[in-house]
């Protein structure tokens, strides 16, 4: 006699073994027909899964959070039956759900097309509106085998095989079509009114690039149609921004093969590169940090004392010489110890800010490269404060604001933040991560600040505070984090002398504001689509002449804005003015100067916005003027 748990802490009590869609069913006809799953003690299972006990119950519905995972492993599968339909030789093999949507592996004798992808949507469709019952099956181990193998299913046979022969399989199957999968799935066809096949792309069988090349179709799936319609236009804002093809089209930078996952800055990329350090220098000051530079080749010894070694040494980029091993650095915090170990500290000295843009390596995978956002080398805008424990409360919250104002200068301000705390693979005992993780706790609380926990999620040395960005089209960025580390600065002897006149180890603050400097470029490209403001743009101001004759009238304004303070270049080819115009507004200069006869006749200039809009004529010293106060309304 089963009693169920309602998450409103009612109760339903049945005398006799009951499914998911029958309590659905028992509490309303309106839930039963919108329920697409259950959540059975923490676990999602399907409408017809049987109750036989008595368990916490959640109907899953549209509505739900876990919607979306049950839509898109059913939308795999119906994936899987109309490319079975039109292409009755394909052999399937995986198809997860990912991040926004699905893939499906097959094997066939020849390439998909845009085309085919076309019909295989058209088909998906079809398949959806015939609303076919979603079952569930089960089979042993190898009568699951026998199975695949009598319809064919070589791929799927060969997965099967490699699991416990003791363990049951699940099966769905829905129309003619039946597939492995641990589920739960919605209870028919008729719930997946939302999908989009995106793309095809190559993948190796079991990611072995020595076994045979399969093709993956990935596709995307929603709750509704409009969350889909948004969904694909952000990916066409996505497009649109991608900061590889802006990088490349304005000059911005490239990458090349010669130096994989290495940047080649070209100069207005550059000049943005260092705008942005600059700016996180002058913070830097204002809160009392001593910048410092270290060596990017480092002794073995050290990576292997501070932990590094054991957890790294894969992702490291090491050398040799005179029979010593060298790794490059692939984060500056045993290094920022080496330069607080210099000279006795005393607890006056506390805390000690040393802030490094400190360059690293590490050997990412070839494939997980992308432009700036996944790079081998970069730089981090990092800092480590050596505080004792009564001070590390205040210095959490000092960074919090330092990190909010900084987000804002940028033009971000939905900011996620997160607490992950210890993994299971650590240093320290777990008496120095409880103070560690109580102390970031306070932190966040006292600011009022929302905030999820991330069990296990913490780097191996402490807890940490993650700050995430949201972007213009509601894309994440984690860029910012602190991390309390009680562990590190006793590996590598770090001490100072306490008020009492003892020994004692001190508190080290691991923190960044951008994190990578080389991604967070990137991403101010996507957020502006290079459309910087003016203070950021590697160019401010354009000016463009109509004719010859205004040459000279054009490089003296030139010569007044740049000693104004203002990036400018001046614009006197031989070409017709439409055009200069058109290409330096493609450029994404913010103000394009005209000149012309009556400008240079009346000392001014004829002023257009980045966006196109026409400004009118204005004195050169009330341009200057207005592109001040523009830049004042950003300090």
């Amino acid at each position: 006699m089963p009693q169920i748990t309602l998450p409103d802490g009612s109760h339903r009590s049945f005398d006799h073994s009951v499914t998911v869609f029958e309590v659905a069913a028992d509490i309303g006809s309106g839930l039963a027909k919108a329920a697409l799953a259950g959540k059975v003690n923490d676990a999602l299972v399907d409408t017809s899964y049987l109750i036989e006990e008595d368990v916490d119950l959640s109907i899953i519905t549209a509505s739900s959070e876990e919607a979306l995972e049950v839509i898109r492993h059913s939308t795999a599968h119906l994936l899987a039956q109309a490319v079975k339909q039109l292409f009755p030789e394909a052999q399937v093999t995986i198809g997860p759900v990912i991040e926004n949507g699905f893939y499906y592996d097959f094997a066939y004798q020849r390439p998909f097309t845009p085309e085919d992808l076309k019909a295989i949507e058209q088909k998906m469709a079809q398949l959806a509106k015939q609303d076919f019952k979603i079952t569930r099956s089960v089979k042993s181990r190898d009568q699951a085998v026998s199975f695949f193998k009598d319809l064919g299913e070589q791929y799927k046979a060969e997965i099967i095989s490699g699991i416990p022969v003791d363990q049951d399989l699940s099966l769905y199957q829905q129309g003619d079509f039946i597939d492995l999968c641990r589920g739960p799935h919605v209870p028919s066809t008729r719930f997946l009114k939302a999908f989009k096949l995106t793309k095809l792309a190559g993948a190796y069988w079991r990611g072995d690039s020595n076994n045979e090349m399969l093709q993956r179709i990935y596709g995307t799936a929603w709750v509704t149609k409009d969350d889909l319609k948004e969904y694909l236009h952000r990916l066409a804002e996505a497009e649109k921004r991608d900061h590889r093809k802006l990088g490349k089209a304005l000059h911005l930078f490239h990458t090349q093969e010669e130096a994989p996952g290495m940047v080649f800055w070209h100069e207005r990329g550059w000049q943005v590169y260092l705008l942005i350090q600059d700016y996180i220098r002058s913070k830097l000051k204002d809160h009392d940090y001593r910048e410092i530079h270290t060596p990017e080749i480092v002794d073995r010894s050290l990576w292997e004392k501070s932990g590094h070694w054991d957890k790294f040494n894969e992702m490291m980029f090491t050398t040799s010489s005179e029979n010593r091993d060298y790794a490059v650095k692939p984060m500056n915090c045993p290094c920022h110890i080496q330069v607080y170990n210099q000279g006795l500290k005393s607890y006056r000295d506390l805390p000690l800010r040393l802030a490094e843009f400190g360059s690293c390596h590490r050997n990412e995978p070839s494939g997980t490269l992308h432009g700036l956002m996944r790079v081998r080398n970069f730089v981090q805008d990092d800092a480590h404060i050596f505080c004792t424990e009564d001070q590390i409360q205040s210095e959490v919250s000092s960074f919090i604001d330092l990190v909010y104002e900084v987000y804002k200068d940028f033009g971000f301000t939905e900011i996620l933040v997160a607490l992950s705390t210890r993994p299971e693979q650590r240093v320290g005992e777990d008496i120095l991560w409880d103070k560690a993780e109580k102390a970031l706790e306070i932190s966040l609380n006292d600011k009022n600040l929302k905030w999820k926990l991330q069990p296990g999620e913490g780097a191996f040395y402490g807890p940490k505070i993650e700050f995430v960005l949201k972007d213009c089209i509601g894309r994440m960025w984690q860029c910012g984090t602190m991390q309390v580390d009680f562990s590190m600065p006793g590996r590598l002897d770090a001490q100072y002398v306490a008020e009492d006149g003892s020994r004692q180890t001190p508190v080290m603050l691991h923190r960044a504001i951008l994190g990578s400097m080389e991604r967070f470029v990137g991403i101010l490209i996507e957020q502006y689509e290079a459309k910087f403001p003016l203070w950021l743009a590697p160019v401010q101001v354009v000016i463009i002449n109509i004719t010859d004759k205004q040459a000279a009238y054009s490089q003296k304004v030139e010569k007044i804005l740049k000693n104004q303070g203002l990036r400018v270049i001046s614009d006197l080819r031989n070409e017709k003015i439409g055009f200069k115009i058109r290409e330096h507004t493609i450029q994404r200069i913010p103000y394009l100067l005209v000149i012309g006869d009556r400008e240079m006749e009346n000392g001014e200039v004829t002023v257009r916005s980045q966006g196109g809009e026409d400004l009118g004529s204005m004195t050169v010293e009330g341009f200057v003027e207005r592109a001040h106060l523009q830049l004042k309304s950003f300090e």
